[in-house]
């Protein structure tokens, strides 16, 4: 009686202070994992993207590295772990300000690549290129990430070079918070930054455009955008300002999409904006939210850039926690994935929040893997970006172990944008499997070109063992992905003594799917001798 008596108390103990427990934790994140949520897990297509940043040395190149080798390790280091992660989609920042990370270019080497603007790397080292490649190897899209707008990041001016824009044409600028800007009024400057990203659209073998959300400068106490005469001349009809340059955003806007689809119809098109469009205080179509407002104070238009069809995919930079006063997180998935418009809405999630120590919200574990069990909820929204490459390296609060162990334990594909294009290759012909001793080596012979033309751009991979249910919508069965034509694949995880089942489906540039190649048997024993 006694022992079942320390008994009670012993579990009464227990339960006291998991009750403790469970409201500190309340009180220091206000965040409650909503158990009842029947979470979707391993979709087959979703957008799994990471920021890898440049300016300021955030991500890539690491400060003082500036030989090729050194580079060249750095970024197979970070793509690796992208990798091993599950990420399937990299916004690599090839133009940060006004400058450029890539050879073929119109403006000078970055200063963050080698430590001086304009200084270039070892002949031959192109960032960019090199950086497609290796993504490709992996089976990783890569979004050349552009920064439309910021001319200089800091007020050191005389570190420009002679042929940077800003010396070469200083009309095009006005100075707001010590930095330099290009006038979004100006027509010239429209034309100047559409000439710059179609420049890398027709030399590089990239897979989409990106910008980020710096478009009118954020507001500065104090502080005033020198626009008056650009708008003097350029105002036309317009009679409110703030409405002349909603609309100077809006025309780059749309030339960018319908420039890029002209030159290739298969690169995707993203903006990632601030979290908020508008206030529904301020604005009935607005969400209900309490923080700045794009639409009136950057003068970004995201939802009219959906609706037009002018981009294809929005990424809404939702730096926030669940339940944020100024911000609902939930909230703002709702909003957004009510205006997608049916283009592509992946979800900006603030990584690096939880490496701040002001963001008490993201110091409880279960804040980021709730907000991609909450996304996944939602038909609507396709895929997550985090920010940035360096946050998920450091796996604050193991939230890059759930990733890799749990949410991104499956290989995924990137949703299909049927505007896009709408056929899907044919499939690989003849597929032969051969055990070696120690793998299994699959060939296979490029399927026939498909009804529009396009030819095989990659190849996904899968495998079934003998009492596997043969399901292709499964994505535990994806054992490769991969975007090149190679036709062979060695699959090095095989176990003695199991029948293998392999099919292969190749993939279009939009990353349609074919339908599968015969099936192809192989056991993993060697044959006996007589």
């Amino acid at each position: 009686m006694r022992i079942y008596k320390y008994f009670i108390y012993f579990i009464l103990l227990v339960v006291f202070f998991l009750n403790v427990h469970a409201q500190q934790v309340d009180t220091l994140s206000k965040v409650v994992i909503d158990t009842s949520i029947r979470v979707k897990m391993a979709p087959k297509r979703e957008f799994r993207g990471v920021w890898v940043a440049t300016i300021a040395n955030i991500d890539w190149p690491k400060p003082g590295h500036i030989s090729v080798d050194q580079q060249k390790q750095d970024l197979i280091t970070i793509l690796d772990e992208d990798q091993r992660i599950g990420i399937n989609a990299v916004m690599f920042q090839v133009r940060p300000a006004a400058d450029a990370f890539y050879a073929k270019s119109l403006e000078p080497w970055s200063k963050w690549l080698m430590g001086q603007q304009g200084m270039a790397p070892a002949a031959g080292f192109d960032p960019l290129e090199f950086a497609i490649e290796e993504c490709h190897k992996r089976g990783i899209e890569l979004h050349a990430w552009f920064n439309p707008y910021r001319a200089t990041y800091d007020s050191n001016f005389r570190a420009l070079t002679p042929t940077h824009i800003t010396n070469t044409q200083p009309s095009w600028f006005f100075t707001y918070g010590g930095i330099k800007q290009f006038d979004p009024g100006i027509p010239q400057v429209r034309d100047y930054i559409v000439k710059v990203i179609l420049n890398v659209v027709d030399n590089y073998d990239i897979d989409g455009v990106h910008m980020d959300d710096y478009f009118y400068p954020y507001k500065i106490e104090g502080q005033q955008i020198h626009d008056a005469q650009t708008f003097k001349t350029y105002g036309g009809d317009f009679t409110d300002v703030n409405d002349w340059r909603r609309n100077n955003v809006n025309q780059l806007i749309k030339m960018l999409g319908d420039s890029i689809h002209d030159h290739k119809y298969y690169l995707k098109f993203g903006i990632s904006p601030f979290g908020v469009w508008a206030n529904k205080s301020h604005n009935p179509a607005g969400s209900d939210t309490h923080a700045l407002e794009t639409y009136y104070e950057l003068y970004a238009d995201a939802r009219k850039w959906m609706k037009e069809g002018w981009i294809d995919y929005v990424v809404p930079q939702l730096y926030r926690s669940t339940n944020d006063r100024l911000m609902d997180y939930n909230k703002l998935v709702d909003w957004w994935s009510d205006n997608t418009y049916d283009r592509h809405l992946y979800i900006g999630h603030g990584a690096h929040r939880a490496l701040e120590p002001k963001s008490r919200a993201f110091t409880n574990p279960y804040e980021l893997p709730n907000q991609i069990k909450y996304l996944r909820n939602n038909a609507r929204v396709e895929g997550s970006v985090f920010f940035s490459n360096n946050s998920l390296m450091h796996n604050a609060y193991g939230f890059t172990d759930s990733l890799k162990n749990h949410f991104y334990k499956y290989l995924a594909l990137p949703p299909a944008m049927f505007w896009l294009d709408s056929v899907a290759p044919n499939a690989p012909r003849n597929p032969v499997a051969k055990f070696t001793g120690n793998s299994v080596r699959l060939s296979w012979m490029k399927p026939d070109t498909a009804q529009d033309g396009d030819p095989a751009y990659g190849y996904v991979v899968y495998r079934f063992e003998s009492t596997d249910k043969f399901n292709l919508n499964d994505p535990k069965y994806i054992l490769h992905i991969q975007y090149n034509t190679d036709q062979i694949y060695e699959d090095k995880t095989v176990q003695r003594g199991k029948t293998y089942l392999y099919v292969i489906t190749s993939l279009d540039r939009l990353k349609n799917e074919s339908d599968p190649s015969p099936t192809v048997s192989v056991t993993t024993t060697y044959p006996t001798t007589q």
